[in-house]
């Protein structure tokens, strides 16, 4: 699936991903390949990526996401790279 990290300023990652962590605001999630659509807000706190080639994680200081057609977007507040 494809994913877009983004803060007001610039953005953070772009590119391929198997498997994304969330700090959503209602407690943890896992968004997979081929996940129903959906938008969540997200709380601070991690955001692990698990690519091809490994892992990456971010802190998010909050935002929302949205799933759609294997696409997921990340409007971040702010991201620190962990």
């Amino acid at each position: 699936m494809q994913l877009e990290i983004i803060t007001p300023d610039r953005k953070i990652f772009a590119g391929e991903a198997t498997a994304v962590t969330f700090p959503g605001s209602e407690g943890q999630f896992q968004v997979l390949n081929s996940h129903a659509p959906l938008v969540s807000t997200l709380a601070r706190g991690p955001v692990v990526i698990q690519t091809a080639t490994g892992t990456q994680q971010f802190t998010v200081d909050g935002g929302v996401v949205e799933v759609l057609n294997n696409k997921v977007l990340v409007l971040a507040e702010a991201v620190v790279t962990a």
